[in-house]
C-alpha cells in the first residue's frame, strides 16, 4: 500500500524535475543572468558548501517552528471547542478573531522584539500567530457540522453536553480539525522566517537577510530550500499523524 501511494506522487515527482531541468538550460543558454538567477546545480553545491553555517540555522528555525505550532495547536483547539461550547463566547469572540487576521505580521513582528527581546519568545509568538487562525476555523467548523442524526440518539439517550462532546462531536471534528493543522504546518516555518528576518541573533530568516545584503543569491535560494524542505517534512509529519489517530477517515479517503 505504502509502494502504492508513492507511486501516487509520480506525475508531480516528473513535473518538478522537468521544471528544475529547464530551470537549469535556461540559465546556462544565458537567458537569464546566473548572479541573479542561480541553477539548481548551483544551490545544492551551495548547500553542500555551506552546509555546517546553515545547520545551526535551520536547527535554530525548526525549534521556533515546532514550539510555535503547538501551542497554536492546543490554543485553536481549546479555544475552538469554546467556541461551540458557549454561543455567547462565539459572539463576541470569532468577529475579533477574523479582525485579528488583517493585522500584517510583518508590523506586528518589530513591537514583538521590543517587548520580547531577540531570543525565542518573538518568534514562537510570530508563529503562534500564523498558525492560530486556521486551526481554530476548522476545528469549530468540524464541531459544528456534527451528524444530526447522532446528535439525536445521544440526546434520547440521556447524554450531557459533555458526554456529546467527547463521544461524538469532538471525534467528528477531528478530520476538520487536521486539515486546518496541515495548513497551518505549512504557515509555521513562514512565522518564523518572518520574526527572525525582523530581529534576530540566529535562523533562517536572518540567514537570508545577511545573504541578501551580501548579494550573495545563491545563499538566499539554499535558505529557500531548506525552508521549503521543513514546511513539506512537517505537512508530511501531520499526515502520518492523522493516519495514525484517524485510520478509519484514511480508508475512506483511499475508496473515494
Amino acid at each position: 500500500m505504502t509502494l502504492k501511494r508513492l507511486a501516487g506522487y509520480g506525475p508531480a515527482f516528473v513535473l518538478a524535475v522537468s521544471l528544475f531541468l529547464i530551470w537549469e538550460l535556461v540559465v546556462r543558454a544565458g537567458l537569464v543572468a546566473s548572479n541573479l538567477l542561480p541553477t539548481p546545480v548551483a544551490i545544492g553545491r551551495a548547500l553542500y558548501d555551506n552546509w555546517d553555517v546553515i545547520f545551526g540555522h535551520t536547527v535554530q528555525t525548526s525549534l521556533e517552528t515546532v514550539i510555535g505550532l503547538l501551542i497554536a495547536t492546543l490554543l485553536g483547539l481549546g479555544l475552538a471547542i469554546l467556541l461551540d461550547l458557549s454561543e455567547g463566547v462565539k459572539r463576541a469572540v470569532y468577529p475579533l478573531l477574523i479582525t485579528s487576521q488583517t493585522i500584517p505580521m510583518v508590523a506586528l513582528a518589530p513591537l514583538l522584539v521590543i517587548w520580547f527581546g531577540f531570543e525565542l519568545t518573538p518568534k514562537i509568538i510570530v508563529v503562534t500567530l500564523y498558525c492560530f487562525f486556521p486551526i481554530v476555523v476548522a476545528c469549530l467548523d468540524g464541531l459544528l457540522s456534527t451528524d444530526p442524526q447522532l446528535m439525536k440518539l445521544l440526546h434520547s439517550m440521556k447524554a450531557s453536553r459533555w458526554q456529546t462532546l467527547w463521544l461524538v462531536r469532538l471525534p467528528g471534528a477531528m478530520p476538520s480539525f487536521f486539515s486546518g493543522l496541515r495548513i497551518a504546518a505549512t504557515y509555521s516555518v513562514t512565522g518564523a522566517i518572518v520574526g527572525e528576518y525582523v530581529a534576530a541573533q540566529q535562523g533562517l530568516g536572518l540567514y537570508m537577510k545577511t545573504a541578501a545584503s551580501s548579494n550573495a543569491i545563491v545563499l538566499v535560494f539554499a535558505a529557500i530550500v531548506i525552508t521549503a524542505v521543513l514546511s513539506l517534512l512537517l505537512f508530511g509529519l501531520v499526515s502520518v499523524i492523522e493516519g495514525i489517530a484517524l485510520p478509519w477517515h484514511q480508508r475512506q479517503g483511499r475508496k473515494r
